[in-house]
């Protein structure tokens, strides 16, 4: 690009689900866009370099190398895999600093954590966006989920979401492609869950960013159990699959990776922002680019981190600031907690392929009347599959026996774990550690976030729940399992610049305008004002669609 050209319409920081979201409405509506990344670019097949490689052509044969936990100690404490390090920031470039244990795994490159994400994709209801006003706890959402409603089955009509109708007022229905089979262990278990429980607990299958037929010009999934190397069939929502390339079809969009934006720039006459200042991440230079308007898409933290580093004298603690809660709110999904347990029988039943995704039993705590001794609630992911060559056949030890004995699957297992709602604590906070910098001298952030009591005791009853569900259906040998949580593990970071009704309370306003500069909007995970239990990135992608139809509405009329 040009470096003289450098006024545009608008300008998105960031380039994962929401910024890929907000370049595709915005360049879509006609606006010229500079998308700005602070990674190295990565282009859709080309740069998934492991993603059709043999396992056994992985370095070390898949085994973590000494130096590859040298450089990635934080993604080691539970995602760092030898095939695609590639995917993971460089944490020696990029601290941070843990005032209490916070697990932060991060990716720094176009597509950002598209390209990583679960992918299992729920819609809110207005149990979720009500439940703090009817628990007064902290501050009430602006929105109800009628508004978000037509951005859902906007977001999952273009994205790709396989799902099942299942008519459940806390998880509504979408607009869905035929939803992936449960297997046969979990469609037993869920036939006797809905009897056990009167209809109350419901075992069924994930709704799923990935695709169960060809969609938009994508190919559907092919069962390879590979999406966290990138899929070159494009068979899974990303922005390298799917926003990225719609919004270069318009010819209206600029893509700039290196690019770490250190400012909103912003002016007091007019009380808006003119543009964004960006650090060159490999020459150091310092841009300045201008637009009508600017959306933050950096990551919750990250975008948190930009609006902070924003100060001027006029706000001190950065723009935004003005309510005092800038940085505060700090949310993600405790999990890690659960039951296994063994299904005798189903030996002459083996599973095709490897699916993309597992089984998922919606939230049923403290609804529908019933109070327990902890607010919200929680959901389980899961999956039933049979041993495979991995088991230990201890009988067996060497030689031919043991190679017999592994060609044959071994019995079939079922496990669960929880995913549960955090609650917005104000002093669950991240904020700038100035006396601290980052490769290219910048204030790297501090994590001050913990759980808190009713977290506990909710984690208590989802490995509780867990194990009475697997028994109540039959499972044997049930065993409950707790594999431990930090903050921040979840990678669902939410909070920290939350919308609201009054500014003198929230960052943002309710179509996620920062009250305090109008033409900036924040739409990723630092606008959510509570967090729900199930997965936010789909009520992410129908925010980022809402906020730019607004954005461009008001721009047209000259608001912006």
């Amino acid at each position: 690009m040009a470096e003289s050209t450098n006024t545009y319409d608008a300008i998105v920081v960031g380039s994962g689900i929401t910024g890929g979201w907000a370049a595709k409405e915005l360049t879509e509506k006609g606006l010229k866009v500079l998308m700005l990344e602070r990674g190295r670019p990565v282009e859709h097949i080309k740069d998934y370099p492991t993603a059709l490689t043999p396992p056994w052509e992985i370095d070390h044969r898949g085994k973590k190398s000494k130096a590859l936990i040298e450089e990635h100690p934080v993604v080691n404490r539970d995602f760092l895999n030898p095939a695609n390090p590639h995917f993971w920031t460089d944490e020696q470039d990029c601290p941070y600093k843990e005032v209490k244990p916070f697990d932060w795994f991060r990716g720094y490159h176009v597509g950002g954590r598209s390209l990583l994400w679960g992918r299992h994709s729920y819609r809110w209801s207005d149990f979720d966006f009500g439940a703090n006003a009817e628990d007064g706890i902290a501050i009430d959402w602006p929105i109800r989920y009628a508004d978000l409603a037509p951005w859902y089955d906007y977001a999952e009509t273009f994205a790709g979401i396989s799902g099942s109708l299942e008519g459940l007022p806390q998880l509504p229905d979408g607009k869905f492609l035929p939803a992936f089979e449960l297997n046969c262990v979990e469609q037993d278990v869920a036939a006797r869950l809905k009897t056990r429980f009167n209809d109350r607990r419901r075992l069924i299958m994930g709704r799923l960013a990935n695709l169960s037929q060809p969609h938009g010009g994508r190919v559907n999934c092919q069962f390879r159990d590979k999406c966290w190397l990138g899929c070159p069939f494009g068979a899974y929502f990303s922005t390298q699959s799917a926003t990225l390339p719609a919004a270069v079809a318009t010819g209206n969009l600029t893509l700039r990776p290196f690019s770490i934006v250190t400012q909103v720039n912003y002016d007091k006459d007019t009380k808006k922002a003119t543009g964004v200042t960006v650090l060159d991440a490999e020459t150091n230079q310092t841009y300045e680019f201008k637009a009508k308007i600017v959306f933050l898409c950096a990551s919750a933290f990250n975008s948190t981190w930009l609006l902070m580093n924003s100060a001027t004298a006029i706000w001190p603690d950065g723009l935004g600031s003005s309510s005092g809660e800038l940085g505060h709110n700090a949310m993600d999904h405790h999990f890690r907690v659960g039951a296994v347990g063994e299904v005798e029988g189903y030996t002459d039943r083996i599973v095709y392929g490897r699916r993309p995704g597992g089984f998922y039993i919606p939230r049923y705590r403290n609804l529908f009347g019933e109070k327990r001794d902890y607010l919200r609630g929680f959901g389980y992911q899961g999956a039933a599959s049979r041993l495979g060559w991995e088991r230990e056949v201890p009988e067996i030890g060497i030689g031919a026996p043991l190679k017999e004995a592994l060609t044959e699957p071994g019995p079939w297992t079922i496990g669960m774990t929880g995913f549960g709602e955090t609650l917005p604590h104000h002093d669950n906070k991240i904020s700038l550690d100035r006396a601290s910098k980052d490769k290219w001298g910048l204030p790297i952030l501090a994590m001050d976030c913990e759980l808190k009591t009713n977290e506990h005791t909710m984690r208590r009853e989802m490995i509780a729940d867990a194990v009475e569900m697997l028994e109540a259906t039959g499972v044997k040998n049930v065993k409950p399992t707790d594999s431990g949580y930090n903050f921040g593990r979840g990678i669902h970071e939410m909070g920290t610049a939350r919308m609201g009704r009054d500014r003198r309370t929230s960052v943002l306003n309710a179509h996620n305008q920062v009250w305090d500069a109008r033409n900036v909007f924040v739409t990723d995970g630092a606008c959510m004002t509570s967090a729900a239990c199930v997965n936010p990135s789909l009520t992410y992608m129908a925010l980022t669609a809402r906020a730019a139809d607004f954005a461009v509405a008001e721009l047209k009329k000259g608001n912006l």
